[in-house]
């Protein structure tokens, strides 16, 4: 299958490394104008320098700022009015008790992980419907069906992208415009590894050892039990968003490694 993205203009949010980094890599492989966007310029130059390190002859702008607020969503939207292909990979994620979160961090992980996709979709989606194709992608997570326990408040903003992105799939009916969902699980993004820096330094197993660990102890329900790349999870965003997708909308879909314990 060749995926041709060629004449389209891609914005993905949160793109300076990670999932987010990865997705604009791929959409930029298939021929795709791709916008980074990170809250720093620095980040936002060392993002596109390693998708042009892989992908010399890439069409790649940055932009820099905030999109968990309304004034970031509103200068990019004065940057770049108008895209293809939106998609929302911004969030935010971290354990906490429920009894100890605030309201503030309540409205903080609502903010970037939720309204910044909501106010996105609101401002491009017309235009996309207009020219009658658009594809619009939420990274949602495999949390948004295991609400964590120690993550109730990440759980809940990932289960809010599932129905934002179902009723707007139906909104936009008929249109030529889809808008999916897309459910990674452990992935070894910058997070992930992080994390598990110090169980590498302290027990000299590789990463990939103990991210297996790391899985099979906190998803054991994890069929292929390992992480998955972020390679993994781009690939399926990126074919969501190809013209080859086209009967692909109001889905949820799973790259989770077979975490979800569902048919």
């Amino acid at each position: 299958m060749h995926i041709d993205l060629s004449g389209k203009t891609a914005i993905v949010t949160g793109s300076t490394g990670g999932i987010g980094l990865a997705i604009a890599q791929g959409l930029a492989a298939s021929g795709a104008s791709v916008i980074v966007n990170g809250r720093k310029d620095e980040r936002v130059k060392e993002a596109i320098d390693t998708i042009l390190e892989v992908v010399p002859k890439a069409q790649i702008q940055g932009f820099a700022g905030d999109l968990g607020t309304a004034q970031g969503c509103a200068a990019l939207l004065d940057a770049h009015p108008r895209c293809e292909i939106l998609v929302n990979n911004l969030g935010i994620y971290g354990p906490q008790d429920f009894f100890e979160i605030p309201d503030e961090q309540w409205t903080r992980f609502f903010e970037i992980n939720v309204m910044s996709g909501v106010r996105l979709a609101r401002a491009y989606l017309p235009a996309m419907q207009e020219n009658s194709w658009g594809r619009v992608v939420f990274l949602s997570s495999e949390s948004a069906l295991n609400i964590p326990a120690d993550m109730i408040h990440y759980g809940f903003t990932k289960t809010a992208l599932l129905s934002i992105a179902r009723g707007l799939a139906k909104r936009m009916a008929g249109t030529g415009v889809t808008v999916n969902s897309i459910l990674p699980g452990p992935t070894f993004s910058e997070g992930l590894i992080d994390m598990l820096a110090d169980e590498v330094k302290k027990t000299g197993k590789t990463l990939q050892e103990v991210g297996v660990e790391f899985v099979m102890k906190n998803r054991p329900s994890s069929i292929i039990q390992r992480p998955a790349t972020v390679d993994e999870v781009a690939n399926m965003v990126v074919y969501t968003c190809s013209p080859q997708a086209s009967a692909t909308t109001g889905a949820a879909l799973r790259v989770d490694g077979g975490v979800i314990d569902s048919l």
